[in-house]
């Protein structure tokens, strides 16, 4: 009786401990799933985890298999590669979902070399003499590159240390930009620094007198010393006349411009004598060249004299003829009639602006 009471006990006490154990492992089967592998794959430091390549990494997640593509680029890896370190790792039955490769992903903050130079030029801006920072060329010491740096420089380029020789032009710039960490990325640029102008410049050779088209000039960037301070920019350009021959190539300045000239030497030109209700014209020959308002030599056709007017159109130079102002007499009483009917009748000459009793009214 004693033996069959105690193997009913030990049977009871099996069974609690089955059930017992039956209750905990099924929770824990449940709440284990399926490592699933990942196509594409984005990590910011320089390695790359078990827990980066797949869910449901379970404790080796933190483990590093493999070293991180360089800032702001992609590698693949073969899915069989991938397998191959998992399993050194006792990662097992991993879910591939028919990937072939893994991409990877080096996060990174992409500066292009555009906007270093920019941040440079903005430092440099109104410093030793030089002007705006959109009016500077730039010549770096080294070639300018795109940069990759870590992801966690999130801050904004500030210049924290700037020299300028003000007669070479030379530079020395230091930019911060500021991170996750207490310790800012220092980069350092140095080069020279040019103050530049818009300038027309021509595209040919001109003569001197010669009128220019707009075909003739472009507008560039070109250094203040070499335009000085009088640049020529389009709309002073187009339509004037060159004061001197130049080459092509050669930037423009206001001083190397003259107005067109209206009357040439030797052109047939027509002369307007004007005076007050009174105008008349004629042919002559100009003795030089001239642009409006410009006062010239010319020969009137007729008279065969040699006369001076203003140019006042293309081909017109005019003579302004004085008109004597008249004079007033209060008491008339002692001239007698026939006196006065002789100071009425007199012609004026047109040709000198003077009182002349025996010349009709005609042009010199």
């Amino acid at each position: 009786m004693k033996s069959q009471a105690k193997l009913r006990a030990l049977l009871l006490a099996t069974a609690l401990f089955g059930s017992l154990a039956a209750a905990q492992a099924g929770p824990l089967d449940d709440s284990i799933e399926t490592p699933v592998l990942h196509a594409t794959v984005s990590v910011a430091s320089d390695v790359v985890r078990i827990g980066d390549l797949i869910d449901n990494a379970g404790p080796a997640a933190k483990i590093a298999v493999y070293r991180a593509p360089d800032l702001g680029t992609t590698g693949s890896i073969p899915t069989a590669q991938v397998l191959s370190a998992l399993r050194a790792h006792q990662v097992i039955g991993v879910n591939t979902r028919d990937i072939k490769e893994v991409a990877v992903t080096r996060r990174a903050r992409n500066i292009a070399a555009q906007d270093i130079q920019a941040a440079v030029a903005k430092a440099l801006e109104h410093r030793s003499g030089l002007g705006d920072a959109d009016s500077l060329a730039i010549t770096f010491d080294r070639d300018l590159q795109d940069l990759h740096l870590d992801a966690s420089n999130s801050g904004e380029m500030q210049p924290t240390a700037i020299h300028v020789d003000q007669r070479s032009g030379r530079f020395d710039v230091t930019l911060e930009i500021g991170n996750d960490t207490n310790m800012p990325t220092q980069l350092r640029y140095s080069g020279i620094a040019i103050e530049t102008v818009k300038a027309a410049v021509l595209t040919r050779d001109v003569e001197r007198t010669e009128v220019l088209k707009a075909s003739d000039i472009v507008i560039e960037r070109r250094p203040r010393a070499e335009v000085g301070n009088d640049a020529a920019v389009r709309d002073q350009a187009v339509g004037m006349q060159m004061r001197h021959g130049m080459r092509a190539g050669r930037p423009l300045r206001v001083a190397d411009l003259v107005r067109p000239d209206l009357v040439q030497r030797d052109q047939t030109v027509t002369i307007i004598y004007q005076t007050s209700g009174l105008y008349l014209t004629t042919r002559g020959t100009a003795l030089e060249s001239g642009t409006e308002g410009d006062v010239v030599s010319v020969v009137n056709a007729q008279s065969k004299r040699t006369i001076t007017g203003i140019v006042s159109g293309r081909g017109q130079v005019t003579i302004q003829v004085a008109t004597p102002a008249p004079v007033y007499v209060s008491d008339t009483s002692a001239i007698s009639s026939k006196d006065q009917s002789s100071i009425a009748s007199a012609p004026v000459s047109v040709a000198d602006g003077t009182a002349n009793p025996q010349a009709p009214v005609k042009p010199e």
